[in-house]
């Protein structure tokens, strides 16, 4: 059977969220349906929100139909082999217009015990930080599941964490059992294994519209949590048309490739690329059909289309499974 595979682009997937606002659209061009909008999921095979391809010969299909019926030709040879036909990443856009609840993510070992999930590893690309926005992430210094604990009962848990002030283009790699939380005024491009656990610790003592207090895990989080320090925030080159590492682990790899003009790439059919255009526009030329995306984009180009040009003026992060 012969088949035609494409740069696929899906509808995004938008979340009401306690602490989500208007950004994903004043931002990014995403429809949100709330003023409360916190999440546009852009890639996902999680279940109960799997993405569906937006356009072309796929298009109104979900992504798990690709897997079923193509599933090298989508993931790659390499990932299909490792993974089966599960899609292993996790794409999101999220506005955080309050702060998010400090929390934490368990480990593969702990989520497949317990929730029979993968674990959580993920990245922050930051694409718009309002003035005085921080990020909270890791302890200052060692700390312990009794320190963790008191400090949380007396409501002094920040004394123990590390707040960094955050600007457009900072990258922060967490690996799970890192607390962690994204500050108000932030708008970040998320890559993550494919789970949807978290542990909730604190969540500022909101309450939803009807008065009731969101979930929190705190007995959960006590054998997820790392209590050492942790090195999360990454510096990267900005060689233009050049793919430069950000975070290259066992999870994922993502690029930043800031292009002006062209790049031509060539992959070995191995893993799939996702392009997230975070600044701009440009075009992907693929068996001499062209395909255009702008910023607020996300794009799963299969693993079978291994040689292909783009051009523009744009800022992209270039995601893959080494």
């Amino acid at each position: 059977m012969s088949i035609q595979l494409y740069p696929l682009v899906f509808e995004p997937i938008l979340q009401d969220r306690i602490w989500g606002g208007t950004k994903l659209e004043t931002d990014l061009g995403k429809k949100i349906p709330t003023p409360t909008t916190g999440e546009s999921w852009e890639l996902s095979a999680v279940q109960g929100n799997v993405s569906v391809v937006k356009e072309g010969e796929y298009a109104g299909k979900p992504l798990t139909y690709l897997l079923e019926e193509y599933p090298a030709e989508v993931l790659g040879t390499k990932v299909y082999e490792q993974f089966g036909k599960q899609f292993p990443l996790l794409f999101k856009f999220l506005d955080a217009r309050e702060d998010l609840s400090i929390q934490v993510h368990p480990n593969d070992a702990l989520a497949k015990e317990r929730h029979n999930s993968f674990g959580k590893t993920e990245m922050w690309y930051v694409m718009q930080a309002d003035p005085g926005s921080r990020i909270i992430v890791g302890f200052k210094q060692k700390s312990s599941a009794e320190e963790y604990v008191q400090k949380l009962e007396e409501k002094k848990l920040l004394d123990i964490l590390n707040q960094v002030e955050t600007k457009k283009g900072d990258v922060f790699f967490l690996e799970t059992g890192t607390i962690h939380a994204i500050g108000a005024g932030i708008v970040i491009a998320e890559i993550q294994q494919t789970s949807d656990i978290t542990y909730r610790i604190y969540d500022w003592d909101r309450v939803d519209a009807n008065g009731n207090a969101r979930q929190l895990h705190v007995e959960e989080a006590l054998d997820a949590m790392n209590y050492n320090p942790t090195d999360t925030q990454k510096t990267y080159n900005q060689e233009t048309n050049t793919s430069n590492t950000m975070v290259d682990c066992p999870y994922f790899t993502t690029n930043f490739l800031p292009l002006k003009g062209s790049a031509e790439v060539s992959k070995n059919g191995n893993s799939f690329t996702v392009y997230i255009c975070t600044e701009g526009d440009y075009t992907v030329n693929f068996d001499g059909s062209d395909y255009s995306f702008k910023k607020g984009d996300t794009v799963l180009l299969p693993a079978a289309l291994k040689n292909y040009t783009i051009t523009g003026t744009a800022t992209l992060l270039e995601i893959y499974i080494s």
